[in-house]
């Protein structure tokens, strides 16, 4: 497995993984992935200091994905990033999240970020957990924050201060 950072030519595999993961109805917000194109125009607009990592297996295919984001583009706020991890179930418990982190977490170091935030479903408490482990925190509960094929869900907000 390679991890690596994204470029425009990976918008098509990678939103099909977020397709797959959006199929789920319950790991992700993600309602409707973004088209191929806007995920490439996507790619596109990142700037310096955010990223995709992918991580890619032997055959060349993309098993996962993390998305760091700037919060903001208010220069107050321009040390805070927001993250998102997306893995197809076949890889999922296999490291392959940690793998991303180690890119991601680097990445977001060089890039000056001192604070990143996470949501996640109230009902995803393995995605909790795994970034309780990478020492995330609670922080707060966005209450009816989703509503994905009508049921309403609380989002979780977590983070982790980088200093």
């Amino acid at each position: 497995m390679v991890i690596r950072r994204a470029t425009p030519d990976d918008a098509s595999d990678i939103v099909s993984v977020i397709e797959v993961v959006a199929a789920e109805r319950k790991f992700s917000a993600i309602d409707r992935p973004w088209t191929v194109e806007e995920e490439r125009h996507y790619l596109e607009s990142l700037s310096a200091r955010e990223a995709i990592h992918i991580a890619v297996d032997d055959a060349g295919a993309i098993a996962g994905l993390q998305v760091l984001d700037r919060w903001s583009p208010l220069d107050s706020m321009s040390h805070v990033g927001t993250l998102g991890t997306f893995l197809l179930p076949a890889w999922r418990r296999r490291g392959i999240g940690h793998r991303l982190w180690d890119a991601t977490h680097g990445f977001a170091r060089e890039a000056a970020y001192r604070k990143l935030l996470i949501f996640v479903r109230a009902a995803n408490s393995s995605a909790q957990s795994f970034y309780r482990g990478l020492g995330f925190s609670e922080c707060g509960r966005l209450s009816r924050q989703t509503i994905i094929d009508g049921v309403a869900e609380d989002e979780i907000m977590m983070e982790l201060h980088l200093s």
